[in-house]
């Protein structure tokens, strides 16, 4: 089943998209949910006429987020949290308290688009990439440590 998505949808394609689903999931769900409309060719003619007058504005978006990633290359985060003696943290670190640091840095990114390969439990050191648009990401190395203990 052919269907041209309404917003972006995870794994699966960006809002304005032409993607393939099985007919159950399209049927069932993404159009149910105004997350998709069927691809008929009135709807693909709407669509291309659309696609025409955003291209403009969709190229000042990419370059904006361009000018982000670039600035976003030189970042490097150092998080602090709570640890155990055996180098576990209590909890883990996830893209919100990333979000927080870049926010205490000036950057207003969504937590949505920060997405970490692996569960952080360990200090250490990690790579977090931030997805900026369509085709435009920047990778964050952050180190977690230890926080330091108060002394009596």
């Amino acid at each position: 089943m052919e269907i041209i998505l309404k917003e972006d949808v995870a794994n699966l394609g960006y809002k304005n998209d032409i993607v393939n689903v099985k007919s159950g999931y399209g049927r069932n769900y993404l159009i149910p949910t105004g997350k998709a409309v069927i691809a008929s060719p009135s709807a693909k003619k709407q669509l291309a006429e659309e696609l025409k007058q955003r291209a403009h504005k969709l190229e000042k978006m990419k370059a904006e987020a361009e000018a982000v990633a670039e600035k976003l290359k030189d970042v490097a985060l150092t998080i602090s949290t709570k640890v155990s003696a055996t180098g576990t943290i209590y909890g883990s670190v996830s893209n919100i308290q990333i979000a927080d640091e870049l926010e205490k840095l000036g950057f207003n990114i969504d937590r949505k688009q920060i997405s970490l390969k692996d569960a952080v439990k360990e200090v250490g050191d990690y790579v977090a990439t931030v997805r900026l648009f369509k085709d435009v990401e920047a990778t964050i190395p952050f180190k977690v440590v230890a926080e330091a203990e108060p002394e009596a």
